[in-house]
């Protein structure tokens, strides 16, 4: 150890290696059990890995409000961690690293989390933890791993049989009355990453006051070495399975409003989980709602190198490509993908012409808000006296065309900050404003025409809420974002589509020919390791100390700076501080900026719009080509920052 630490003084000293590095491989060692750590830190000190222990230990894996995130298979693999070799060709072990997602780090997560939840139940009963787990390497390990750590402190716990969804997770804490449930993801990320997403009672995300008490919890923690409690007081481990997924596949099926639109629909549905969860629910439900359904069967492994793409991500095209061939082959009407934890969908349909179109996820979610205020019109649900109690919610980087769509029907529109989380809390505010006395004891065992009774009399009727990327929610009983549910919502604005004979490209057109064309979009630089995240703060920051004057020749009109701003949303409730600017111009094209809190980039949103009216198709060509001018002025200007 003492001519370990002779060449990392060395190596500090030489300019190789940052001194924070240095510090954190000695924490890290001081605490590791086993000599995984030991031997992998001095295989890339002999061989000179710098840059690889630099990404490694940089820092100490942050816990945030979303949890934990990072490189679970470093760039470089020690022989250490190779080891034996894993499944689906991972490593033995994950990577050693203080920045990395590895057993040192989830257990600091798990035992911090369970620390605060043991305080939350009280000294009469015991803490209730449920863990959930995608197809990742090293997911299914990880999710063993902390549900006996918490068995160990004396927390009953639930463990998924397999891999499931998020948002199953998210109803099973619910369902389950848990104090706190996490499931280990990294959603869409690259294959050698991994995560640990946590979730508090009431099925949605870490916010406060919680999540500075839990991550305080989880700062107290440096070492992976702990007692655990003798036997009699441990917790009890269960097991769910196939019965307590037919409770989930059964409330899915609720989210239906008009289910007479899909007897005899037998569209043909091209559907692929991206070898993620999706398939475990999706596939039959889409049969049992009576759509001809075609999966694709090399995606239909669960398999965490997601070996068929370039990325498990829905929202790039080239993800749907294997799902877009099949259709054109079979002549399916419509694709749909998730990514592995099934909480992002993805869809390309056929148009007039017969070719297949995809769709961005603000226009997904655009045709699933409309249809769905519009349907709660239909049915009598809405009316004047209780349209302002009903509300739309989504992020403030989503399109502002489900804006105009509320505005349009008269029911409320509430933005919140990025993250599903912060549409969670709105949910939880307008269930707790429910008198007491009138939930019958138990909110959770209502149903959901119940629920929605009370919500129109006594707080506010969530209808549907939505996020750009790819995210989509119509019930309170899930709290976090839900591609099992929005693929049976979104089979269902499809039957509805075809029930009045037109294509789903004919029925946006619609909708932006009554509400004005809105186009969006996405871009992000990517600027990995150690260097790219001081890139990234720096320019976020930037923005924030300088923002522009002017933008691709046209004057600013206002800079939103949600990091600096005291902001409030359309309810008068207050904002959390959060490092995004948004900037909107004179010409009514508007962008944002914002560090990603999951991936080494920094995100820009891009906004344009055209009033309704007129010619659309030369709308849709002018909003397109002042957006692309935008975006190079963006690219040249962050150049100079």
């Amino acid at each position: 150890m003492s001519a370990l630490t002779a060449q990392l003084e060395s190596a500090v000293a030489g300019g190789q290696l940052l001194a924070a590095a240095k510090t954190n491989i000695e924490a890290l060692l001081a605490g590791a059990t086993g000599d995984v750590a030991l031997r992998s830190v001095t295989e890339l000190v002999e061989k000179g890995e710098w840059t690889e222990l630099n990404d490694r230990f940089f820092k100490t894996l942050a816990f945030g409000t979303g949890g934990l995130r990072g490189r679970t298979i470093g760039k470089v693999v020690t022989t250490a961690e190779q080891g034996q070799g894993g499944p689906n060709d991972r490593p033995e072990h994950p990577c050693a690293g203080t920045a990395t997602m590895n057993f040192f780090n989830v257990g600091r997560a798990v035992r911090g989390l369970i620390t605060y939840a043991k305080q939350f139940a009280g000294p009469d009963r015991k803490a209730v933890l449920v863990f959930a787990h995608d197809t990742r390497h090293f997911s299914r390990d990880f999710a063993e791993f902390c549900a006996k750590v918490s068995t160990d402190f004396g927390c009953d716990a639930y463990l998924f049989e397999g891999p499931r969804s998020t948002p199953e997770l998210s109803f099973a804490i619910r369902e389950l009355r848990a104090d706190a449930g996490v499931v280990l993801t990294a959603s869409h990320n690259p294959s050698t990453d991994n995560g640990f997403k946590a979730y508090f009672n009431d099925g949605a995300q870490i916010v406060e006051p919680h999540a500075t008490a839990i991550i305080n919890e989880v700062n107290a923690i440096a070492s992976e070495r702990y007692d655990a409690l003798p036997e009699s007081e441990r917790g009890k481990l269960t097991v769910l399975g196939a019965a307590f997924d037919a409770l989930y596949h059964a409330r899915l099926k609720t989210l239906l409003m008009q289910p007479q639109l899909l007897q005899g629909a037998a569209t043909k549905v091209v559907y692929s989980n991206l070898h993620g969860t999706g398939g475990h629910i999706i596939e039959p439900m889409l049969k049992d709602l009576g759509f001809d359904l075609l999966t694709v069967p090399e995606q239909d492994i669960q398999d965490g190198r997601f070996p068929t793409v370039d990325s498990p991500n829905p929202e790039n095209a080239s993800a749907l490509k294997m799902g877009i061939d099949l259709a054109e082959k079979e002549n399916a009407s419509i694709v749909i993908a998730t990514d592995p934890d099934c909480d992002r969908m993805g869809v390309a349909v056929r148009d007039d012409a017969g070719k297949m179109q995809l769709l961005t996820g603000n226009q997904i979610g655009s045709l699933m808000a409309w249809y769905r205020v519009k349907t709660a019109f239909d049915l009598g649900w809405l009316n004047d006296t209780t349209r302002n109690r009903a509300v739309l919610i989504k992020t403030y980087v989503t399109t502002e065309l489900q804006a105009e769509i509320a505005t349009g029907f008269g029911i409320g529109l509430v933005d919140t900050l990025t993250g599903f989380k912060y549409i969670a809390e709105k949910l939880r505010k307008y269930e707790n404003a429910i008198p007491a006395d009138k939930k019958g004891g138990d909110y959770r065992s209502l149903s959901e025409a119940e629920t929605r009774a009370l919500r129109l009399e006594y707080s506010r009727f969530f209808v549907f809420g939505g996020e750009e990327s790819y995210g989509y929610l119509g019930s309170d009983s899930v709290r976090d974002k839900d591609a099992n549910g929005a693929a049976v919502m979104f089979a269902e604005v499809a039957a509805y589509a075809k029930s009045v004979g037109k294509s789903i490209v004919a029925l946006l057109d619609e909708i932006y020919t009554q509400y004005g064309y809105h186009l969006e979009r996405g871009k992000s630089l990517v600027m990995e390791g150690a260097d790219g995240a001081a890139k990234i703060q720096a320019l976020a920051t930037s923005y924030s100390t300088n923002p522009p004057q002017t933008a691709d020749g046209v004057k600013v009109d206002k800079v939103r700076d949600f990091a600096t701003h005291d902001l409030f949303d359309q309810e008068g409730d207050a904002l959390p501080k959060e490092k995004m600017i948004f900037v909107d111009l004179e010409d009514g094209r508007s962008f944002a900026v914002r560090p990603s809190g999951t991936e080494p980039k920094i995100k820009f949103y891009l906004f344009g719009k055209a009033a309704p009216g007129g010619d659309l198709a030369e709308a849709k060509a002018k909003v397109a080509a002042v957006l692309d001018s935008l975006w190079k002025w963006i690219e040249e200007d962050s150049k100079t920052r």
